[in-house]
């Protein structure tokens, strides 16, 4: 059974930083490619950053490039986002996602419940 777990989401002021992560089991994680998205009230799902299954390739969508760094601990089968310079446009429920290839990001096959991202002062 796929389960993609997120946690580190909740609170930052303007400016400042979280650490999101994934947990994931139920597949062979080192295979996958994953990803992070997001959605705000009353807007749609969007992509937020996408790794390969060995991290060698990273991309970003052009509103968190610079400010967001995606990247994989395979041995711990856990994905990682880390946020910084936070503005309140970046909240969101952030979720991730599984594709099932090495080399690809898309097509996405399983996600996750999400974590809440609140940005405010």
């Amino acid at each position: 059974q796929v389960q993609l777990v997120e946690s580190g989401g909740g609170l930052a002021q303007p400016g400042g930083s979280l650490r999101l992560s994934c947990a994931a089991s139920g597949f062979t994680f080192s295979n996958y490619a994953m990803s992070w998205a997001r959605q705000a009230p009353g807007k749609g799902l969007e992509f937020v950053a996408g790794i390969y299954s060995d991290g060698r390739a990273t991309y970003y969508d052009s509103s968190v490039e610079g400010r967001f760094t995606i990247s994989r601990d395979n041995a711990k089968n856990t994905l990682y986002l880390q946020m910084n310079s936070l503005w309140p446009g970046d909240a969101a429920l952030y979720p991730c996602a599984n594709t099932p290839a090495r080399d690809y990001v898309g097509n996405y096959d399983y996600w996750g419940q999400g974590t809440q991202v609140t940005v405010s002062s």
